[in-house]
């Protein structure tokens, strides 16, 4: 074989094997990775205003990022963001962010906040978040050891009817003042 055919082979094989490469499916670690510049490295936050999402279900995921897609759920970027992904990619990060755990940091709470809290959430939560909210298989997100400005937030945009609330949860919410809230946000976020 001429020199110039066997180069032609050697370059036409490089082409296909990258091309290739090009066309494998993406990993779940690889797609995971790109939550990691907000949610931290596994899903596990750094950043107080965002939800560590390591640990969480995956049905509660998958629920989540279809509620973003749809535009069903209140969001600043995760909307746009969703719809990115299709339903087997999601389910791909659903079942790498289940197995990861949950890394609950210390924060700075009120002590008096999280006793008051902790009457309440046996009172009005304890029924839907199990565990001080710490079961993922709740189906509810884990609430338990969440940064506190994200629970606060959150429980705005319920307020405010940016996210759905489900009705048991309004009648209990609804009960509640503003001080009670903010317990029962602290009592969540304490739970290490």
């Amino acid at each position: 074989m001429s020199v110039g055919k066997t180069l032609a082979v050697i370059l036409g094989s490089g082409l296909l094997l990258g091309a290739g490469q090009l066309l494998a499916a993406p990993t779940a670690s690889m797609l995971s990775d790109t939550c990691a510049g907000c949610h931290g490295t596994d899903g596990s936050s750094v950043g107080p205003a965002t939800p560590t999402i390591a640990g969480m279900s995956a049905e509660y995921f998958k629920t989540v990022m279809e509620e973003y897609q749809k535009g069903d759920r209140q969001s600043t970027i995760m909307g746009r963001i969703a719809k990115g992904y299709g339903k087997e990619e999601i389910a791909l990060m659903a079942d790498h962010f289940a197995k990861q755990e949950f890394v609950r940091h210390k924060q700075d709470l009120d002590a008096e906040k999280i006793e008051a809290g902790s009457k309440l959430y046996d009172k009005s939560c304890s029924k839907c978040h199990d565990e001080g909210g710490a079961l993922p298989d709740d189906d509810s997100g884990i609430l338990a050891g969440q940064w506190l400005p994200y629970l606060t937030y959150s429980m705005e945009d319920f307020q405010a009817g940016k996210r759905d609330m489900p009705k048991k949860m309004k009648k209990k919410v609804d009960k509640l003042d503003t001080f009670d809230i903010d317990a029962l946000m602290h009592y969540f976020a304490s739970q290490q």
